[in-house]
């Protein structure tokens, strides 16, 4: 699965002044690792945040939010967010930042 070019430039430059981040593609998608955590990615029109499982089961009652799944299993801690929810900057740069503190907040690899 291809991944949004101009999704990921948005997320790129979200993360411009956050230290310590790589790109890495990963089974189609790209993905942004925090100090070696993954934090958030791009698959297909889509954003991949990862949040403390906790917190993600009451971010998904936020609009625009999904399950992620891989072959059919839900993916713990990981949310889909669709274009129409981060298609303002401000929108889009509050789901990055949640990704990357709770990256940053795991032990460093």
């Amino acid at each position: 699965m291809a991944y949004d070019e101009g999704l990921a430039g948005r997320v790129r430059s979200a993360l411009e002044t956050e230290d310590g981040v790589a790109e890495r593609r990963m089974f189609g998608a790209l993905t942004f690792l925090v100090r070696g955590h993954m934090a958030c990615g791009v698959t297909g029109d889509a954003l991949m945040v990862r949040l403390p499982p906790e917190e993600s089961q009451t971010a998904l009652a936020e609009p625009g939010t999904r399950p992620m799944d891989m072959a059919g299993r839900p993916m713990k801690g990981w949310l889909l967010i669709d274009p129409e929810a981060v298609g303002e900057d401000d929108a889009l740069t509050r789901w990055v930042a949640r990704g990357t503190a709770f990256a940053g907040s795991l032990p460093p690899k």
